[in-house]
């Protein structure tokens, strides 16, 4: 049986969202203490650039944004562990949450802001490539495909995106596309078919990829289990994943309202959840806008709550 602890206030995630929270419910003498997940700072620790973000005119560096925020819930007293919660128990008060060292914590409060991450095909070959030409991240790492020739997987809006960002860079961009037509908006489809140096494979699927060191190209299919069924090897140098995102809460579903997709179902504009005293925020409970201002906002909600929760109580 591991140590067991009892926190106020206890928020499971690091990324804006998490951050945020552990920075508001500091300032609210919460004492909070906030793991940091698999992945510390986030999806953003993926990312180069970020330059979308208010109050960074000239774009920072995500990693280093990540910090940022991170050294301002630190000035605070937010205390910040290495680590996941890897069982959660939310039937009664306080909750008890276990930590992959065993762990035990109760907490009278809850933060769940544990994110989102990319979805794979689920082919051993993105594993065996992955970081060698294989990413679910364009404009993390489309920098390294400048003049050469690539592949997005996915019929979606973001899909498009990532095919267009990539065009700008890249030599060549196929968009390898399940079905016969593209699910993205009107818009993004246009500007996609407008744009010369991207052609889309409709119907096609991936079966593997092949190469010495790194990605050398992908095994495709056109048309699979039709009569007219044809296999033929494609050329790339890089495998771009743009086929969403799957939240981060496999934790806490038996407890929590999930959408079908595994999203975590708050209250009206709100971030509480169906379990009192629980709130979710940033990208595990948000399927629509997913960037990283939304994030910081619903952590700050999510804080504020759980100090009114708290004081209730």
């Amino acid at each position: 049986m591991g140590e067991r602890e009892h926190v106020r206030c206890l928020i499971v995630g690091s990324g804006p969202a998490g951050y945020t929270a552990a920075i508001y419910a500091s300032r609210a003498n919460l004492n909070p203490v906030e793991y940091c997940g698999l992945q510390t700072g986030g999806q953003l620790t993926q990312t180069t650039i970020v330059e979308n973000f208010p109050g960074y005119p000239e774009g920072v560096d995500g990693n280093q944004m990540m910090m940022d925020i991170r050294q301002q819930a630190e000035r605070f007293g937010t205390d910040i562990r290495d680590g996941e919660i890897v069982k959660a128990d939310l039937s009664k008060r306080p909750f008890v949450l276990t930590t992959d060292r065993g762990t035990e914590i109760e907490a009278d409060s809850l933060i769940i802001a544990t994110g989102a991450s990319a979805k794979y095909l689920g082919l051993e070959d993105e594993k065996k490539y992955n970081g060698q030409g294989v990413s679910a991240c364009a404009t993390c790492d489309g920098f390294f495909y400048r003049k050469r020739t690539v592949a997005v997987v996915g019929g979606g809006d973001t899909a498009c995106e990532e095919a267009l960002y990539l065009a700008s860079l890249a030599k060549k961009v196929y968009i390898i596309v399940r079905k016969p037509f593209l699910r993205a908006s009107e818009v993004m489809q246009r500007r996609v078919k407008e744009k010369e140096n991207i052609e889309i494979l409709f119907e096609h699927n991936t079966l593997g990829l092949y190469g010495e060191n790194g990605v050398e190209g992908a095994h495709l299919v056109k048309r699979k289990g039709e009569p007219d069924e044809e296999r033929y090897d494609l050329p790339i140098d890089g495998f771009f994943l743009a086929i969403g995102h799957k939240p981060n809460t496999d934790v806490f579903k038996e407890w929590l309202d999930l959408d079908e997709t595994g999203y975590i179902k708050t209250i009206g504009a709100s971030p509480r959840t169906n379990v009192e005293g629980v709130f979710a925020a940033g990208d595990c409970a948000d399927p629509t806008y997913r960037q990283a201002i939304v994030a910081a906002a619903s952590g700050c909600k999510a804080a504020m709550e759980a100090e009114r929760f708290l004081m209730n109580q």
